[in-house]
């Protein structure tokens, strides 16, 4: 335990400290005004784009531009899944996916989901997943990132009704963040013997004899951008329990810390921003804190593992059910937690194996709207939604107008927050809902009794949560679920970027007003730990009913002893 201790106060460090350095990067390349090569860099893209890089954009004209470029992406990217088999690139004669499957695959990669309803290394031409996939990598993490600094803006804008420049903002987060930071962490994973090539197939014959085709091709610069822009889809339908993916401890360790580097990094970049670094301190310590716990309560749980099972083994450790034994339960657990904090959606294991509060972890994560620390951008600005709600709390307890960073919130932000709050409970609740009863929606289950219902909780939780990680027992690739989830992705995606905008825009036209001895502090232990209180409560209350039915009452009947006969 010692050990496995160690190792998370390891990766803890090591995310803390990335996220210090990368959040005074980010202030610098993102914030106005940029140093003077990066805006010459700025306006040379953007002038080739057509666009004027010195225009400043209101909320309304900034969502219309991100809702513009990314119908514009999903065009792309669906066109080119459909037509891979005319493409350069394709040594294994790949042919273009179905049109439901395409459509549920572009939406995933725009909304910076990454659900993968295919086999990667079955059904994507190096085309496919160079030009179209891992290019949308970039572009749906420089969205998020460009939402996320729009909104900050908004928090910290003084009289003002300009957010930014969405096509500057996206520039900058791709070529001055997303860019170097895939090239060095690909060039160490290639280091660390990821391939990176674009050869055919290797046949090869095993040691049994059996005839083997091993996949390979341009797989490093891939895993390296989905892991930092918190993306997500693997190259290989393993993701990172391949070893081609992930080879060892050190590229498990790397990757890890590349999911939340930048989400953890936004909170230091907001105390710039704002110009109070204890605002930013406060909500990392409350991301950090919420991320603690999952990880204690999911590795007690792994611990412990399937008594029924243990005792079918005749008395085996279990814990290792599941998990690439490479790695073990830590790093496990460890990856479990994290990319369902973050909105990633890679796996070193597999989560339909997790014991059922192993896997309710994760699954709450993403409930929540992944904002413990949540995806690039994303994660943030969803977590600015709860810290509004918590500052109304604050203020109905001390019966005053609630106040943040000196300005007054009032009923029409606390309604856009709701609004952006309300996207996870409606596609989650309502989808699964769907799934459960319609019949061409209930063969993708696979296991019978409440962790059916956990499947179809969590395939629509992550997909709703733009995660893109699952069950891997639940089968969604039929046109209904491919439809349904497609739906749900920008569901999730949109009714929490627009809201949010229009906070940030009415945010940022109010004026600021001193603090007084009355004013709810916002940087203390108190306020971290009411925000902590307003994710736990709003998420225990909205989804609580539905666990209950699903991973709880699996644990209840685990311990029982009870079993569900196979379907």
């Amino acid at each position: 335990m010692f050990i496995d201790l160690a190792q998370f106060a390891l990766y803890a460090l090591l995310v803390t400290g990335a996220a210090i350095v990368l959040g005074k990067w980010m202030a610098l390349v993102l914030d106005n005004p940029a140093p003077g090569p990066l805006a010459r860099i700025d306006a040379v893209v953007c002038r080739a784009a057509g666009v004027d890089p010195r225009a400043r954009q209101t909320w309304v004209e900034y969502a219309l531009a991100v809702l513009a470029f990314n119908l514009a992406g999903t065009l792309v990217l669906y066109a080119i899944l459909l037509t891979q088999q005319w493409h350069p690139w394709n040594p294994q004669g790949l042919p273009g996916l179905s049109p439901w499957l395409a459509f549920n695959t572009a939406i995933s990669f725009m909304t910076n989901t990454n659900w993968q309803a295919y086999g990667g290394e079955t059904s994507l031409s190096y085309f496919s997943q160079m030009v179209g996939l891992t290019v949308q990598n970039f572009v749906s993490a420089g969205t998020g990132i460009a939402v996320g600094v729009a909104v900050i803006r908004g928090f910290a804008g003084r009289e003002t009704n300009q957010l930014g420049n969405f096509w500057v903002d996206l520039v900058r987060s791709t070529f001055w963040l997303l860019l170097p930071l895939a090239i060095l962490v690909g060039l160490a994973l290639v280091a660390l013997g990821v391939p990176q090539n674009l050869l055919a197939y290797t046949p090869a014959a095993t040691l049994g004899g059996a005839d083997q085709v091993i996949a390979q091709g341009p797989a490093a610069a891939q895993i390296a951008i989905k892991q930092i822009g918190t993306n997500g889809g693997g190259f290989w339908n393993a993701n990172s329990a391949h070893p081609f993916e992930n080879p060892g401890a050190v590229s498990n360790l790397v990757e890890m810390v590349a999911i939340l580097a930048i989400p953890a990094g936004f909170c230091f970049l907001y105390g710039r921003m704002v110009r109070d670094a204890r605002q930013g301190r406060a909500i990392f310590a409350a991301m950090a804190i919420v991320w603690a716990a999952g990880v204690g309560i999911t590795y007690a749980a792994e611990t412990v593992g399937n008594p029924l099972l243990a005792e079918a083994v005749a008395g085996e450790a279990t814990g290792m059910e599941g998990k690439e034994v490479r790695f073990g339960i830590a790093n496990s657990v460890l990856w479990a937690v994290s990319t369902s904090a973050a909105s990633n959606g890679s796996v070193n294991a597999m989560h339909d194996s997790l014991t059922p509060i192993g896997g309710l972890v994760p699954m709450f994560n993403i409930m929540t709207g992944e904002v413990i620390f949540g995806g690039v951008g994303a994660g943030f600005y969803g977590m600015l939604s709860y810290v509004i709600l918590a500052v109304f709390v604050a203020g109905l307890m001390v019966g005053r107008t609630p106040e943040y960073l000196g300005k007054k919130i009032e009923a029409r932000e606390i309604k856009l927050a709701l609004l952006a709050f309300f996207a996870m409970p409606v596609g989650i609740l309502g989808g699964a809902a769907l799934a459960a009863v319609v019949p061409a929606a209930l063969g993708a289950v696979q296991d019978p009794g409440p962790h059916g219902l956990s499947e179809i909780l969590y395939a629509y939780a992550s997909a709703t949560g733009n995660n893109g990680s699952a069950f891997a027992g639940y089968g969604a690739g039929s046109p209904w679920h491919t439809t349904a989830q497609g739906l749900a992705m920008m569901l999730g995606r949109f009714a929490a970027i627009v809201p949010m905008l229009a906070v940030a825009g009415s945010l940022a036209q109010k004026r600021t007003a001193a603090a007084s001895s009355g004013t709810f502090p916002t940087h203390g232990p108190l306020f971290v730990a009411l925000v902590i209180a307003v994710v736990v409560i709003l998420g225990g209350l909205t989804f609580f009913p539905a666990l209950a039915l699903g991973p709880l009452a699996e644990q209840f009947a685990m311990t029982a002893g009870t079993t569900f006969g196979a379907n």
